[in-house]
């Protein structure tokens, strides 16, 4: 991080953090709602009992609850049958808003270039990069295509004095050659900074009823490094683009109710423990808890959006101001290389198209739910509360009242997520730390729209890398923390894990 952007905090207030709770450091954010315009109104005694009634656990499993068919609450959309069912602005609203949201569309689907160009509004591409357009991972606003938009998270063990007072966190650096991202494209004249395979080494697994399922595990492997050979001690990780529904009503979610349900040392003695991240928040100065990525590492979408045009574009920020994107100091043809900074915008993404793009992705909606009242759908929603998914995949939050923030305030929504770090098993580790993340911990993965991924992006990947070809597939990966819930699958008769699947689908 550059000097100007270093956070500004004083050993005072470091000391404060060490003797201080992680809830209440994280539950310390500024604004709620990640943006600095829009403040959330507390709650009052008639507001927390009305949270308190309605996200109570399900009673029955005869016919569906309240609001259930609407995951977004008021913002909810009807689902579509196209490829597009995750394109849609949020329900409600206005003319203005619906037009900023077209807006930030076209800045989402557009190719950028490199400079100098005589577009100026789109030069600055690079010169190293994973892709040309935001779509590009995000593929029709769902997940990445594992064959085209994996990218390659980087780091090695390093000191940061300013999270170093926040119990549990890992102190890490950016490869000191590459950077924090790996990048497999680049503009003529630079060099790529590597090739990426993948392959796989599959094996069954016995369910119970005589059936078997087929999984394959991956093993990456790195040629052609175009800047010498990665630090003694990098560590890498897999990810494949999430999808983008629903952010801005994860964002819009009280930190407290988040952090109502974390349990790290395990209280309750039911396995499951439930770790809140904490990052560093670029707009605010300050520790945030960190909601978005595969291992809660941002804090709000803003931040989220700018990490991606550096990181996966090479395009400078208000957040991000380096013009190289993620070029380190010894990639020096990379940072001498033109860039489009430096004219009026004065940033390669200036903070008013950087904001649209937050607001874009913070209205994409959350389709309807299909067939959630189908018998065996019920069946399958007692099933997945029985065999325990419910301990992290959190069925039911309600947001923050947000002026001036119709389409996330006060909203019981549906995310299937507790947003929290577990433990998933060696099966699933990338023995990389983010955070308070360990290698083997993710963020619950939200569980809304799920059923429409194929629909969506032209074939059903699943997890951190897209190696789950099913939603079994995708189940049986799970262990550590989700072991017990992963074996009572296993053992289910063959019709109970089929109308598990079909509850999963619905959503």
């Amino acid at each position: 991080m550059p000097s100007s952007m270093r956070p500004r905090w004083t050993k005072a207030s470091k000391l404060a953090l060490t003797a201080a709770s992680v809830a209440t450091l994280a539950a310390a954010a500024p604004v709620p709602s990640g943006d600095p315009h829009v403040p959330a109104v507390p709650r009052d005694a008639t507001d927390r009992q009305k949270v308190v009634d309605i996200t109570r656990p399900a009673a029955h499993f005869t016919d569906i609850e309240r609001f259930e068919t609407r995951p977004g609450g008021g913002a909810t959309v009807p689902a579509r049958t196209d490829r597009d069912a995750f394109a849609q602005p949020s329900a409600g609203m206005d003319f203005e808003r619906e037009l900023d949201f077209r807006t930030g569309n076209a800045l989402f689907q557009k190719l950028w270039v490199s400079a100098p160009s005589s577009t100026k509004a789109s030069d600055g591409l690079g010169p190293l990069y994973n892709a040309r357009a935001c779509e590009s991972c995000h593929i029709r606003d769902g997940r990445g295509d594992p064959a085209a938009s994996l990218v390659m998270r980087l780091s090695v063990p390093g000191e940061d004095a300013p999270m170093a007072g926040v119990p549990g966190y890992h102190a890490t650096a950016p490869d000191p050659v590459y950077g924090a991202q790996l990048q497999d494209v680049s503009l003529p004249g630079h060099p790529a900074e590597y090739r990426l395979e993948v392959t796989y080494a599959e094996r069954d697994i016995a369910l119970s009823g005589g059936e078997t399922a087929r999984l394959r595990a991956p093993a990456y492997a790195l040629y052609d490094l175009g800047y010498g050979p990665l630090h003694a001690r990098a560590m890498t990780s897999p990810r494949i683009a999430p999808p983008m529904i629903g952010l801005g009503l994860l964002e819009a979610i009280p930190a407290a109710d988040i952090l109502a349900r974390a349990d790290e040392d395990d209280r309750d003695g039911d396995g499951i423990s439930g770790k809140a991240n904490v990052v560093w928040s670029r707009e605010h100065d300050h520790p945030m808890l960190g909601r978005f990525g595969h291992k809660a590492g941002q804090p709000t979408i803003r931040q989220q959006v700018a990490d991606a045009f550096a990181h996966d574009l090479g395009l400078s920020t208000p957040l991000y101001p380096d013009a190289w994107g993620d070029c380190t100091a010894r990639q020096g043809g990379c940072r001498a290389a033109p860039h489009g900074d430096g004219d009026a915008r004065v940033f390669e993404v200036d903070g008013p198209t950087l904001d649209i793009v937050a607001f874009y992705s913070r209205n994409l909606a959350v389709p309807a739910r299909r067939r959630a009242g189908d018998r065996q759908v019920l069946r399958g929603k007692k099933l997945f509360y029985d065999s325990g998914c419910v301990a992290c995949h959190t069925p039911k939050f309600v947001t923050h009242r947000l002026e001036g923030q119709p389409e996330q305030s006060f909203q019981l929504i549906w995310p299937y997520s507790d947003l929290l770090l577990h433990d998933m098993g060696e099966g699933l580790a990338d023995h990389r730390p983010e955070g308070r993340a360990t290698g083997r911990e993710w963020r619950t993965a939200p569980l809304w729209g799920i059923g429409l991924t194929a629909q969506v992006g032209g074939q059903a990947t699943y997890l951190h890398d897209g190696r789950a070809r099913s939603l079994l597939e995708a189940i049986l990966w799970h262990g550590g923390e989700a072991q017990a819930a992963r074996d009572t699958v296993v053992a289910m008769p063959a019709a109970d894990r089929a109308d598990l699947i079909r509850f999963l689908e619905s959503l």
